[in-house]
């Protein structure tokens, strides 16, 4: 697989994982993406989450995208922002969310993205070949 392929893959299937860690305990949870591109793997949570909490002593993360026989690894770093345009991409995509942010602002919303992630396909087929890395 290519970048590109990746990419595309995410996009077609937006639920993830993602794996953080507090302390020496590693957190799982089911998380789903805004969008993949070049200017990043993008999601959100809010700031009132313990996610968002671990996110912010360590950005250190690990994403995993899976269908049916594939899985897409992603070991990056987390970056939030305040981008007010994607925000309301965000939440234009998202309308259950709208409620929130009309009674809260945009205050409680975390925006994060992976920029330059290092992404390794598997299959029940490669799992016995070498990993194949691939920067995004």
């Amino acid at each position: 697989m290519n970048k590109t392929e990746i990419f595309s893959f995410m996009n077609a299937n937006k639920a993830f994982f993602l794996a953080t860690c507090e302390g020496t305990q590693p957190r799982v949870r089911g998380l789903y993406l805004h969008k993949a591109d070049e200017n990043g793997i993008v999601f959100t949570t809010g700031k009132m989450r313990d996610l968002y909490k671990q996110l912010k002593i360590n950005p250190a993360v690990e994403l995993i995208f899976q269908k049916d026989n594939l899985a897409i690894r992603v070991t990056g770093v987390v970056t939030e922002t305040d981008d007010l345009d994607l925000k309301n991409e965000i939440i234009a995509a998202r309308p259950f969310m709208r409620p929130i942010i009309e009674k809260f602002g945009f205050e409680p919303m975390a925006v994060f993205y992976v920029k330059n992630g290092v992404a390794t396909p598997w299959t029940m087929e490669t799992t016995m070949a070498p990993k194949t890395f691939i920067d995004l």
